[in-house]
Protein backbone atom coordinates (compact mmCIF):
# COMPACT_ATOMS: atom_id res chain seq x y z
CA UNK A 1 0.00 0.00 0.00
CA UNK A 2 1.25 3.50 -0.85
CA UNK A 3 1.24 5.91 2.09
CA UNK A 4 2.26 9.58 1.92
CA UNK A 5 3.23 11.38 5.15
CA UNK A 6 3.29 15.18 4.90
CA UNK A 7 5.17 16.82 7.73
CA UNK A 8 6.05 20.30 8.95
CA UNK A 9 9.83 20.66 8.44
CA UNK A 10 10.82 20.90 12.09
CA UNK A 11 12.39 18.23 14.36
CA UNK A 12 9.44 18.08 16.76
CA UNK A 13 7.19 17.13 13.85
CA UNK A 14 9.60 15.07 11.74
CA UNK A 15 10.82 12.89 14.61
CA UNK A 16 7.37 11.35 15.29
CA UNK A 17 6.79 11.11 11.54
CA UNK A 18 9.94 8.98 11.29
CA UNK A 19 8.68 6.77 14.11
CA UNK A 20 5.36 6.22 12.33
CA UNK A 21 7.01 5.72 8.95
CA UNK A 22 9.43 3.16 10.38
CA UNK A 23 6.52 1.07 11.68
CA UNK A 24 4.72 1.23 8.34
CA UNK A 25 7.84 0.37 6.33
CA UNK A 26 8.38 -2.66 8.58
CA UNK A 27 4.81 -3.72 7.77
CA UNK A 28 5.70 -3.76 4.07
CA UNK A 29 4.04 -0.49 3.03
CA UNK A 30 5.53 1.84 0.43
CA UNK A 31 6.02 5.05 2.46
CA UNK A 32 6.83 8.46 1.00
CA UNK A 33 7.76 11.37 3.28
CA UNK A 34 6.95 14.88 2.08
CA UNK A 35 8.94 17.31 4.22
CA UNK A 36 11.99 19.61 4.41
CA UNK A 37 15.23 18.93 2.58
CA UNK A 38 17.29 18.83 5.78
CA UNK A 39 15.60 15.55 6.71
CA UNK A 40 16.24 13.60 3.50
CA UNK A 41 19.00 11.37 4.90
CA UNK A 42 16.98 10.47 7.97
CA UNK A 43 13.94 9.60 5.86
CA UNK A 44 15.95 7.39 3.53
CA UNK A 45 17.77 5.73 6.44
CA UNK A 46 14.51 4.12 7.62
CA UNK A 47 13.67 2.84 4.15
CA UNK A 48 11.13 5.48 3.12
CA UNK A 49 11.15 7.59 -0.05
CA UNK A 50 11.83 11.32 0.28
CA UNK A 51 10.13 14.16 -1.58
CA UNK A 52 10.89 17.80 -0.69
CA UNK A 53 8.18 20.28 0.08
CA UNK A 54 8.34 23.50 -2.00
CA UNK A 55 11.27 25.70 -1.02
CA UNK A 56 8.98 28.58 -0.04
CA UNK A 57 7.37 26.37 2.64
CA UNK A 58 10.66 24.94 3.92
CA UNK A 59 12.48 26.44 6.87
CA UNK A 60 15.89 26.60 8.50
CA UNK A 61 16.06 23.78 11.05
CA UNK A 62 18.62 25.57 13.21
CA UNK A 63 16.77 28.92 13.18
CA UNK A 64 13.17 28.40 11.98
CA UNK A 65 12.38 32.07 12.65
CA UNK A 66 15.28 33.41 10.56
CA UNK A 67 13.18 34.79 7.70
CA UNK A 68 10.57 36.42 9.94
CA UNK A 69 12.11 39.55 11.43
CA UNK A 70 8.90 40.50 13.27
CA UNK A 71 9.28 37.38 15.44
CA UNK A 72 12.36 39.02 16.97
CA UNK A 73 10.91 42.51 17.34
CA UNK A 74 7.41 41.88 18.68
CA UNK A 75 7.20 41.45 22.46
CA UNK A 76 5.79 38.20 23.87
CA UNK A 77 2.01 38.27 23.86
CA UNK A 78 -1.11 37.68 21.84
CA UNK A 79 -0.02 39.68 18.79
CA UNK A 80 3.20 37.69 18.50
CA UNK A 81 1.22 34.45 18.86
CA UNK A 82 -1.07 35.45 15.98
CA UNK A 83 1.81 36.51 13.74
CA UNK A 84 3.68 33.24 14.34
CA UNK A 85 0.61 31.14 13.45
CA UNK A 86 -0.02 33.25 10.35
CA UNK A 87 3.54 33.26 9.01
CA UNK A 88 4.67 29.76 9.89
CA UNK A 89 1.46 27.86 9.21
CA UNK A 90 -1.38 29.70 7.45
CA UNK A 91 0.76 31.49 4.85
CA UNK A 92 2.37 28.18 3.83
CA UNK A 93 -0.97 26.51 3.02
CA UNK A 94 -0.95 27.25 -0.75
CA UNK A 95 2.61 26.01 -1.34
CA UNK A 96 2.09 22.93 0.83
CA UNK A 97 -1.25 22.14 -0.80
CA UNK A 98 -0.12 22.58 -4.42
CA UNK A 99 3.07 20.61 -3.84
CA UNK A 100 1.15 17.81 -2.15
CA UNK A 101 -1.48 17.64 -4.90
CA UNK A 102 1.14 17.47 -7.64
CA UNK A 103 2.70 14.54 -5.87
CA UNK A 104 -0.63 12.79 -5.26
CA UNK A 105 -1.52 13.07 -8.94
CA UNK A 106 1.76 11.32 -9.69
CA UNK A 107 1.71 8.49 -7.17
CA UNK A 108 -2.01 7.97 -6.28
CA UNK A 109 -1.61 7.36 -2.54
CA UNK A 110 -3.86 4.91 -0.74
CA UNK A 111 -3.60 6.76 2.59
CA UNK A 112 -2.45 10.27 3.44
CA UNK A 113 -0.94 11.08 6.85
CA UNK A 114 0.01 14.51 8.19
CA UNK A 115 1.05 16.16 11.41
CA UNK A 116 -1.31 18.47 13.27
CA UNK A 117 0.40 21.66 12.04
CA UNK A 118 0.71 20.79 8.34
CA UNK A 119 -2.18 23.07 7.40
CA UNK A 120 -1.61 22.41 3.70
CA UNK A 121 -3.85 19.39 4.33
CA UNK A 122 -6.88 21.56 5.08
CA UNK A 123 -8.01 22.03 1.43
CA UNK A 124 -7.89 18.25 0.95
CA UNK A 125 -9.66 17.61 4.25
CA UNK A 126 -12.39 20.04 3.17
CA UNK A 127 -12.96 18.25 -0.12
CA UNK A 128 -15.50 15.37 -0.34
CA UNK A 129 -14.18 12.23 1.33
CA UNK A 130 -15.14 10.19 -1.74
CA UNK A 131 -12.66 12.14 -3.89
CA UNK A 132 -9.56 11.80 -1.72
CA UNK A 133 -7.57 9.15 0.15
CA UNK A 134 -8.39 8.54 3.82
CA UNK A 135 -6.49 11.05 5.96
CA UNK A 136 -4.80 10.43 9.31
CA UNK A 137 -3.43 13.30 11.38
CA UNK A 138 -1.08 12.87 14.32
CA UNK A 139 -0.77 15.30 17.22
CA UNK A 140 2.78 16.47 17.89
CA UNK A 141 1.56 18.96 20.48
CA UNK A 142 -1.23 19.36 23.01
CA UNK A 143 -4.61 18.11 21.83
CA UNK A 144 -6.16 20.96 19.83
CA UNK A 145 -9.71 20.62 21.07
CA UNK A 146 -11.91 23.09 23.01
CA UNK A 147 -11.50 23.02 26.77
CA UNK A 148 -14.56 23.10 28.99
CA UNK A 149 -13.54 26.51 30.35
CA UNK A 150 -13.16 27.92 26.82
CA UNK A 151 -9.47 28.81 27.16
CA UNK A 152 -7.69 28.78 23.76
CA UNK A 153 -4.47 26.90 23.07
CA UNK A 154 -0.97 28.28 23.68
CA UNK A 155 -1.80 30.52 26.66
CA UNK A 156 -0.61 28.14 29.38
CA UNK A 157 -3.58 28.90 31.65
CA UNK A 158 -4.66 26.42 34.30
CA UNK A 159 -8.25 25.17 34.18
CA UNK A 160 -10.63 27.79 35.55
CA UNK A 161 -11.42 27.36 39.22
CA UNK A 162 -14.69 29.26 38.85
CA UNK A 163 -17.02 30.22 35.96
CA UNK A 164 -15.81 33.26 34.06
CA UNK A 165 -12.33 33.28 35.62
CA UNK A 166 -10.62 33.58 32.22
CA UNK A 167 -13.40 35.50 30.45
CA UNK A 168 -11.40 38.70 29.92
CA UNK A 169 -8.44 36.78 28.50
CA UNK A 170 -10.71 34.82 26.16
CA UNK A 171 -12.23 38.06 24.84
CA UNK A 172 -8.80 39.58 24.25
CA UNK A 173 -7.65 36.43 22.46
CA UNK A 174 -10.73 36.51 20.25
CA UNK A 175 -10.07 40.14 19.28
CA UNK A 176 -6.30 39.97 18.79
CA UNK A 177 -5.77 36.38 17.62
CA UNK A 178 -8.86 34.44 16.59
CA UNK A 179 -10.79 36.93 14.49
CA UNK A 180 -7.89 38.30 12.38
CA UNK A 181 -6.43 34.81 12.04
CA UNK A 182 -9.79 33.45 10.85
CA UNK A 183 -10.04 36.19 8.21
CA UNK A 184 -6.56 35.47 6.90
CA UNK A 185 -7.14 31.70 6.92
CA UNK A 186 -10.48 31.86 5.14
CA UNK A 187 -9.16 34.26 2.50
CA UNK A 188 -6.43 31.72 1.81
CA UNK A 189 -8.89 28.82 1.64
CA UNK A 190 -11.29 30.77 -0.56
CA UNK A 191 -8.50 31.37 -3.07
CA UNK A 192 -8.05 27.59 -3.18
CA UNK A 193 -11.76 27.02 -3.74
CA UNK A 194 -12.69 25.59 -0.33
CA UNK A 195 -13.91 26.70 3.06
CA UNK A 196 -14.72 28.69 5.03
CA UNK A 197 -13.78 27.29 8.43
CA UNK A 198 -15.62 28.31 11.58
CA UNK A 199 -13.02 26.83 13.94
CA UNK A 200 -9.32 27.59 14.60
CA UNK A 201 -7.06 25.82 12.07
CA UNK A 202 -5.44 23.33 14.43
CA UNK A 203 -8.80 22.34 15.88
CA UNK A 204 -10.03 21.82 12.31
CA UNK A 205 -7.24 19.29 11.76
CA UNK A 206 -8.64 17.22 14.65
CA UNK A 207 -12.25 17.73 13.60
CA UNK A 208 -11.83 16.88 9.89
CA UNK A 209 -9.33 13.99 9.96
CA UNK A 210 -10.71 10.49 9.37
CA UNK A 211 -8.44 9.32 12.20
CA UNK A 212 -6.49 11.44 14.67
CA UNK A 213 -3.57 9.96 16.65
CA UNK A 214 -2.68 11.89 19.81
CA UNK A 215 0.84 10.96 20.88
CA UNK A 216 0.27 10.70 24.61
CA UNK A 217 -2.02 8.99 27.14
CA UNK A 218 -5.49 10.25 28.16
CA UNK A 219 -4.25 11.14 31.66
CA UNK A 220 -1.94 13.81 30.22
CA UNK A 221 -4.93 15.64 28.76
CA UNK A 222 -7.91 17.36 30.34
CA UNK A 223 -11.11 15.25 30.27
CA UNK A 224 -13.67 16.44 27.73
CA UNK A 225 -15.97 15.06 25.06
CA UNK A 226 -13.89 14.12 22.00
CA UNK A 227 -14.72 12.88 18.49
CA UNK A 228 -14.63 9.10 18.09
CA UNK A 229 -11.84 9.59 15.54
CA UNK A 230 -9.39 10.67 18.28
CA UNK A 231 -7.21 7.85 19.55
CA UNK A 232 -4.54 8.25 22.24
CA UNK A 233 -1.74 6.00 21.01
CA UNK A 234 0.95 6.66 23.62
CA UNK A 235 4.56 7.47 22.85
CA UNK A 236 6.18 6.20 19.67
CA UNK A 237 9.08 3.78 20.08
CA UNK A 238 12.36 5.69 20.05
CA UNK A 239 14.33 4.94 16.89
CA UNK A 240 17.48 3.25 18.24
CA UNK A 241 21.10 4.15 17.51
CA UNK A 242 20.37 7.72 16.43
CA UNK A 243 23.38 8.81 18.49
CA UNK A 244 26.38 6.96 19.96
CA UNK A 245 26.67 6.09 23.64
CA UNK A 246 29.04 8.71 25.09
CA UNK A 247 32.58 7.85 26.23
CA UNK A 248 31.68 8.79 29.81
CA UNK A 249 28.83 6.26 29.97
CA UNK A 250 30.44 4.30 32.83
CA UNK A 251 30.14 7.35 35.08
CA UNK A 252 26.41 6.59 35.31
CA UNK A 253 27.08 3.74 37.72
CA UNK A 254 24.21 4.35 40.13
CA UNK A 255 26.25 6.08 42.84
CA UNK A 256 24.79 9.50 41.99
CA UNK A 257 21.38 10.73 40.92
CA UNK A 258 21.24 11.60 37.21
CA UNK A 259 19.69 14.90 36.12
CA UNK A 260 19.20 15.09 32.36
CA UNK A 261 19.07 18.59 30.86
CA UNK A 262 18.10 19.73 27.37
CA UNK A 263 16.71 22.76 25.53
CA UNK A 264 15.62 20.57 22.62
CA UNK A 265 16.44 21.30 18.98
CA UNK A 266 14.50 24.53 18.33
CA UNK A 267 14.72 26.81 21.38
CA UNK A 268 18.39 26.06 22.00
CA UNK A 269 19.88 29.15 20.34
CA UNK A 270 20.82 30.51 23.79
CA UNK A 271 22.04 27.97 26.34
CA UNK A 272 21.98 30.70 29.00
CA UNK A 273 18.21 30.25 29.21
CA UNK A 274 18.17 26.78 30.82
CA UNK A 275 21.35 24.71 30.36
CA UNK A 276 23.80 27.17 31.90
CA UNK A 277 21.67 28.07 34.94
CA UNK A 278 21.02 24.36 35.60
CA UNK A 279 24.74 23.62 35.50
CA UNK A 280 25.34 26.49 37.92
CA UNK A 281 22.45 25.41 40.14
CA UNK A 282 23.72 21.88 40.62
CA UNK A 283 27.50 22.44 40.50
CA UNK A 284 27.95 21.82 44.24
CA UNK A 285 25.52 18.91 44.53
CA UNK A 286 27.88 16.02 45.15
CA UNK A 287 25.16 13.38 44.94
CA UNK A 288 24.11 14.52 41.44
CA UNK A 289 25.54 13.92 37.98
CA UNK A 290 24.26 16.50 35.48
CA UNK A 291 23.96 15.15 31.92
CA UNK A 292 23.47 17.74 29.17
CA UNK A 293 22.48 17.06 25.58
CA UNK A 294 22.95 20.08 23.32
CA UNK A 295 20.25 19.14 20.80
CA UNK A 296 22.74 18.73 17.97
CA UNK A 297 24.80 21.84 18.64
CA UNK A 298 28.51 21.48 19.54
CA UNK A 299 29.12 21.10 23.27
CA UNK A 300 31.70 23.90 22.94
CA UNK A 301 28.74 26.26 22.54
CA UNK A 302 27.67 25.59 26.13
CA UNK A 303 28.94 28.55 28.16
CA UNK A 304 31.37 27.79 30.96
CA UNK A 305 32.57 27.12 33.45
CA UNK A 306 31.53 23.48 33.19
CA UNK A 307 31.23 21.90 36.67
CA UNK A 308 33.09 18.71 37.51
CA UNK A 309 29.81 16.86 38.01
CA UNK A 310 28.61 17.62 34.46
CA UNK A 311 28.78 15.38 31.38
CA UNK A 312 28.07 16.86 27.95
CA UNK A 313 27.08 15.49 24.54
CA UNK A 314 25.84 17.02 21.31
CA UNK A 315 23.27 14.24 20.99
CA UNK A 316 22.37 11.37 23.28
CA UNK A 317 20.44 8.17 22.56
CA UNK A 318 17.26 8.71 24.58
CA UNK A 319 16.54 4.98 24.72
CA UNK A 320 19.82 4.70 26.68
CA UNK A 321 19.72 7.79 28.90
CA UNK A 322 16.05 7.96 29.97
CA UNK A 323 16.08 4.65 31.91
CA UNK A 324 19.08 6.06 33.83
CA UNK A 325 17.64 9.51 34.55
CA UNK A 326 16.11 10.50 37.88
CA UNK A 327 14.90 13.96 36.79
CA UNK A 328 14.49 15.56 33.37
CA UNK A 329 15.07 19.33 33.21
CA UNK A 330 13.56 20.67 29.99
CA UNK A 331 12.01 23.72 28.37
CA UNK A 332 9.01 21.55 27.52
CA UNK A 333 9.09 20.02 24.05
CA UNK A 334 5.97 17.87 23.75
CA UNK A 335 7.71 14.83 22.31
CA UNK A 336 10.56 14.69 24.83
CA UNK A 337 8.21 15.32 27.76
CA UNK A 338 6.04 12.37 26.74
CA UNK A 339 9.09 10.19 26.16
CA UNK A 340 10.32 10.99 29.67
CA UNK A 341 6.92 10.23 31.16
CA UNK A 342 6.75 6.93 29.28
CA UNK A 343 9.88 5.96 31.24
CA UNK A 344 8.45 7.29 34.52
CA UNK A 345 10.93 10.17 34.76
CA UNK A 346 9.58 13.24 36.62
CA UNK A 347 10.32 16.68 35.25
CA UNK A 348 11.36 20.22 36.02
CA UNK A 349 10.10 22.52 33.24
CA UNK A 350 10.93 26.10 32.30
CA UNK A 351 9.65 27.33 28.93
CA UNK A 352 6.94 29.59 27.50
CA UNK A 353 7.63 29.64 23.75
CA UNK A 354 5.70 27.76 21.02
CA UNK A 355 3.39 25.27 22.80
CA UNK A 356 5.66 24.92 25.83
CA UNK A 357 3.54 27.00 28.20
CA UNK A 358 0.64 24.57 27.69
CA UNK A 359 2.84 21.47 27.88
CA UNK A 360 4.54 22.61 31.08
CA UNK A 361 1.23 23.68 32.61
CA UNK A 362 0.07 20.07 32.19
CA UNK A 363 3.26 18.80 33.88
CA UNK A 364 2.49 20.89 36.95
CA UNK A 365 -1.28 20.30 36.92
CA UNK A 366 -0.93 16.51 36.78
CA UNK A 367 1.92 16.65 39.34
CA UNK A 368 4.40 14.67 37.26
CA UNK A 369 6.92 17.44 37.83
CA UNK A 370 7.38 21.11 38.65
CA UNK A 371 6.54 23.91 36.24
CA UNK A 372 8.65 27.00 36.92
CA UNK A 373 6.40 29.10 34.65
CA UNK A 374 9.22 31.12 33.11
CA UNK A 375 11.60 31.23 30.16
CA UNK A 376 14.47 32.42 32.34
CA UNK A 377 14.72 30.36 35.53
CA UNK A 378 17.30 31.33 38.12
CA UNK A 379 19.88 28.83 39.40
CA UNK A 380 18.24 29.03 42.84
CA UNK A 381 14.76 28.17 41.52
CA UNK A 382 16.20 25.31 39.46
CA UNK A 383 18.17 23.90 42.37
CA UNK A 384 15.14 24.05 44.67
CA UNK A 385 12.91 22.39 42.06
CA UNK A 386 15.38 19.61 41.25
CA UNK A 387 16.01 18.90 44.94
CA UNK A 388 12.26 18.85 45.63
CA UNK A 389 11.65 16.32 42.86
CA UNK A 390 14.62 14.18 43.91
CA UNK A 391 13.91 14.27 47.65
CA UNK A 392 10.17 13.60 47.45
CA UNK A 393 8.45 10.45 46.24
CA UNK A 394 5.42 12.46 45.16
CA UNK A 395 6.50 13.35 41.63
CA UNK A 396 8.26 10.05 40.97
CA UNK A 397 5.12 8.18 42.04
CA UNK A 398 2.88 10.26 39.74
CA UNK A 399 5.27 9.85 36.81
CA UNK A 400 5.47 6.10 37.44
CA UNK A 401 1.69 5.81 37.32
CA UNK A 402 1.62 7.64 34.02
CA UNK A 403 4.37 5.36 32.69
CA UNK A 404 2.13 2.37 33.50
CA UNK A 405 -0.56 3.89 31.29
CA UNK A 406 1.93 4.33 28.45
CA UNK A 407 2.89 0.67 28.79
CA UNK A 408 -0.75 -0.39 28.53
CA UNK A 409 -0.97 1.07 25.02
CA UNK A 410 0.37 -0.97 22.12
CA UNK A 411 1.37 2.02 20.01
CA UNK A 412 2.66 -0.02 17.11
CA UNK A 413 -0.39 -2.27 17.18
CA UNK A 414 -2.79 0.71 17.21
CA UNK A 415 -1.09 2.24 14.16
CA UNK A 416 -1.10 -1.02 12.24
CA UNK A 417 -4.72 -1.76 13.18
CA UNK A 418 -6.09 1.62 12.14
CA UNK A 419 -4.09 1.73 8.92
CA UNK A 420 -5.56 -1.68 8.12
CA UNK A 421 -9.08 -0.40 8.74
CA UNK A 422 -8.55 2.64 6.50
CA UNK A 423 -6.99 0.45 3.85
CA UNK A 424 -10.07 -1.75 3.82
CA UNK A 425 -12.34 1.30 3.47
CA UNK A 426 -10.24 2.44 0.53
CA UNK A 427 -10.40 -0.98 -1.08
CA UNK A 428 -14.19 -1.01 -0.74
CA UNK A 429 -14.57 2.22 -2.72
CA UNK A 430 -15.39 2.15 -6.42
CA UNK A 431 -12.12 2.50 -8.32
CA UNK A 432 -13.20 5.78 -9.97
CA UNK A 433 -13.59 7.38 -6.55
CA UNK A 434 -10.00 6.75 -5.47
CA UNK A 435 -8.41 9.64 -7.31
CA UNK A 436 -7.09 12.45 -5.10
CA UNK A 437 -8.75 15.84 -5.13
CA UNK A 438 -7.14 18.46 -7.36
Amino acid sequence: MKIVIATTPAPGHVNPMLGIARILVAEGHDVLAFTGRDFQKRVEAIGATFRPIPASADQDVVDPFSKYLEFKTLPPGLELLRVIIERLFVDNIPAQHHGLQRMLQEISADILIGDDCFLGLLPTLLSPASTRPPIVCFGTSILHWPREDGVPDFLGLLPAASPGEHAATIREHDRIVHQPLARRLNQCLEALGVGPLATPPFEAMVRLADTYWQLTVPSFEFPRSLPSSVNFIGSLPIIPNQAPIPPWADDLDGTRKVVLVTQGTVANHDFNLLVAPTLAALAEERDILVVVTAGGRPVADIPGPIPRNARLASYLPFEWILPRADVFVTNGGYGSVNQALSFGVPLVCAGLTEDKADVNMRVGWFEVGINLETNTPTPLSLRNAVRTVLDSERYRRRASRMAQQFRMIDTRGEIVREIGQLSQKMADRPRAARMPAK
